[in-house]
């Protein structure tokens, strides 16, 4: 297949610290056509949004395996309009696929995505007529993958796999699909892709948090899928400034990344409202006690969006949104922050095509549960 090469002009102007600047400019290197249910997917607009509250005990942090799999049920059969959750996920996979499941590790072993829910994810494939072999939990690095213990909740034969082993190895990566721009006058302008994505997943299944997010404002489906699939992403931050309204999106729209990424399964059960992505004191961490489902991950960030800063006000913490240079300071004061934030990279994302931001036109149905 011939290779294309996409050349992104600037966008719009934003104000950053110094005056104004021009947006980076970004050259998309790919083999790969558009194809498939990829991103926004088959249900554009819509997200699934189930609530429990036992499904955490608070006080131990103990999941509720029954809870979690009644809300995975329930959430998957109200987004496909099945009868049950067998037909939804055999709506989305077939017994010869090889499926990825983007799983979040970087906030473990506090804030993840929980086995347990990854693990009933696997189990409703193999359901369907997956083997254990042509599934795939992976994640960047190996020490954050590992400390999760995902092995304990899936079947022998399942593949758990970190793409750097050991960090900075570029050997998972893919030299042939790649996002180049100089963002600060780096050696390295090239950020590649997770080499399994190109070559071996036919779907991708992406699993993020609840969480606030230092430079991005949040991170939920579209940084977990893009900054989880690349090399050489941390670059973008430099000093106060990041880049992440325009390379979040850009990265999440490269083929076939974009193409493959066909459900996401957003882990709302413990989230992060301040310092994240990482947990770095467990009193920034709250029980939203909820998850999401959609093929839509801007729709489902838009409403991640409001969780967040509806509990930053319930702590009196400063907006998100608020891109004071006042507020630049230590990360773990929640009235400050290390870089200016950039949660406008969901609107971006949309004007990508990746999927619904206005929040009129997005379609939420909300469950309760026991």
């Amino acid at each position: 297949m011939r290779r294309r090469t996409l050349l992104q002009l600037p966008v719009a102007l934003p104000a950053v610290l110094m005056g104004k600047e021009q947006e980076p400019k970004y050259r998309i290197v790919s083999r790969y056509e558009p194809h498939g249910d990829g991103m926004p997917g088959r249900f554009p607009g819509r997200v699934v949004t189930v609530k429990s509250p036992s499904s955490v005990d608070e006080t131990s942090g103990a999941i509720n395996q029954q809870s979690v799999n009644a809300m995975i049920d329930r959430g998957m059969s109200a987004l496909a309009g099945t009868r049950d959750a067998r037909e939804a996920w055999a709506g989305f996979f077939r017994p010869s696929d090889a499926v990825g499941i983007k799983v979040n590790c970087s906030g473990a072993p506090q804030v993840c995505s929980r086995p347990e829910i990854v693990g009933e994810i696997v189990r409703n494939l193999i359901t369907v007529g997956l083997k254990p072999q042509n599934i795939w939990i992976y994640e960047r690095f190996g020490d954050q993958l590992e400390s999760v213990h995902y092995d304990r909740f899936v079947p022998a034969g399942v593949n758990i796999v970190a793409v750097e082993t050991p960090r900075k190895s570029i050997l998972g990566y893919d030299p042939n699909v790649y996002v180049e721009t100089n963002f600060f006058g780096e050696e390295d302008t090239r950020s590649n892709l997770v080499r399994l994505v190109s070559e071996r997943f036919d779907k991708i299944i992406n699993v993020p948090n609840m969480k606030d997010h230092g430079a991005a404002g949040v991170t939920g489906c579209l940084k977990n899928i893009a900054y989880g699939n690349f090399s050489n992403v941390a670059r973008s931050h430099y000093g106060e400034k990041t880049n992440t309204k325009t390379f979040i999106g850009t990265l999440a729209s490269v083929e076939p990344l974009r193409s493959k990424t066909v459900l996401n399964v957003m882990d709302g059960l413990r989230g992060v409202w301040h310092g994240g992505p990482f947990v770095r004191d467990v009193r920034f961490t709250f029980y939203p006690k909820q998850m999401k489902f959609g093929t839509d991950p801007v729709a489902m960030d838009r409403l991640l969006l409001d969780v967040i800063e509806e509990k930053r006000r319930s702590e009196k913490a400063v907006s998100v949104w608020d891109r004071d240079p006042k507020y630049l300071g230590a990360k773990l004061d929640p009235n400050q922050n290390p870089f200016i934030r950039e949660p406008g990279h969901i609107g971006f994302a949309g004007t990508l095509g990746l999927g619904t931001y206005d929040r009129a036109a997005i379609r939420e149905t909300v469950l309760q549960l026991a």
